[in-house]
């Protein structure tokens, strides 16, 4: 009876050894196949999709949103154990998610976590005005539109600064947005932008410089950006400026002009646009114009408060196509200057026209 007890004992013992035995290897398996799942590149997925994290999706909506974008892989129970492995069910990040065929289970789930979001960018270019910059971000995808049935006053009342001319107040840069921000958020950030360059530059400005104001830098700014494309021109251009500001001599650029004009304007400016006042005609009035007549680079502010010493007062285009201009201390140099640009501009335009 007792060996009958001990063979029993050792049939349980044997027994027991090989569901252990038999647990521990399906244990294995589904461990290498969790792992396998999670580091195995996304399968049913198209190049170039998203999949978009809204406020308040629980980590089954967003299941269920893959499933919809073609993710095939894993089962449901296989993404859950994933997403708390990784910390992400409790960390979901709002936002729009790349689903690209050779990301793994474990790789976006690591960016929904991180909120590693697709984002987009739109560029404000120097020298744009206030309709260029709202033209481009209107045509910006996928920007949200908050702006595009507001005025110009409407505009800068939505941003905090009402009653100001939104002229000149963005900065020229390029800026990321995501699917979930607006137009109003971009221009937040440019206006920011300006507001702390602009402070920066005024702060570093010349002792000399016959400016006011920031405001007044930013209206000259705004001027020398429109006046040249060549960065190191700007200095000697406002060098001109500052040194007509100093003699009380009207600035005479043709840039106000053409901003005084406004959208009739068609590519020429005639003796009539010159002579016709307006509040930024700077041939028939002297100083700044009210307002900038334009979105000027950190380079052109810089200029503005710092411009070349010398005794210049006049420039005109070389008449290339180069966009350079020669600078001239004397109405008589600059006449001369100016006769040689026709010439130069003539043959320029033949050569062009030619077979």
């Amino acid at each position: 009876m007792a060996s009958a007890l001990k063979r029993g004992c050792r049939f349980i013992v044997i027994t027991f050894v090989l569901l252990l035995a038999v647990a521990v290897a399906a244990g294995l398996w589904l461990w290498q196949g969790h792992r396998g799942f999670g580091d195995t590149p996304l399968d049913g997925v198209v190049a170039g999709s998203t999949v978009e994290v809204a406020r308040g999706d629980a980590f089954p909506t967003v299941l269920r949103k893959l499933r919809e974008h073609g993710v095939t892989q894993g089962s449901d129970l296989q993404w859950r154990l994933l997403a708390r492995e990784t910390d992400t069910a409790s960390q979901l990040k709002v936002g729009e998610y790349a689903l690209e065929p050779t990301l793994t289970p474990r790789e976006l789930l690591k960016r929904m976590r991180e909120g590693r979001t697709l984002q987009y960018r739109v560029t404000i270019v120097e020298g744009w005005n206030i309709r260029q910059l709202r033209a481009a971000l209107r045509s910006a995808t996928p920007l949200q539109q908050k702006t595009a049935q507001m005025s110009d006053a409407e505009l800068m009342a939505a941003l905090g600064h009402e009653g100001q001319h939104p002229e000149g107040r963005f900065l020229p840069e390029t800026y990321v947005y995501t699917r979930s921000e607006t137009d109003l958020d971009v221009l937040k950030r440019a206006y920011a932008a300006m507001e702390k360059t602009l402070d920066g530059v005024w702060q570093a400005r010349a002792q000399d410089v016959p400016l006011q104001s920031a405001e007044e830098a930013l209206i000259l700014a705004s001027i020398i950006e429109k006046e040249t494309g060549i960065a190191e021109e700007r200095p000697a251009i406002a060098g001109v400026f500052a040194r007509r500001l100093k003699l009380g001599m009207p600035l005479q650029t043709d840039p106000t002009v053409i901003y005084g004009i406004g959208s009739s304007y068609d590519g020429n400016i005639r003796k009539r646009d010159l002579l016709t006042d307006t509040p930024y005609n700077t041939y028939t009035r002297k100083g700044l114009t009210p307002t900038p007549i334009a979105m000027p680079g950190a380079d052109a502010l810089k200029a503005a408060v710092n411009p070349a010493d010398g005794n210049t007062l006049f420039f005109v285009a070389v008449g290339d196509g180069s966009g350079r201009h020669i600078f001239s201390a004397t109405l008589a140099e600059h006449n001369a200057a100016v006769a040689r640009y026709l010439v130069t501009r003539r043959e320029t335009l033949r050569k062009a026209e030619a077979p």
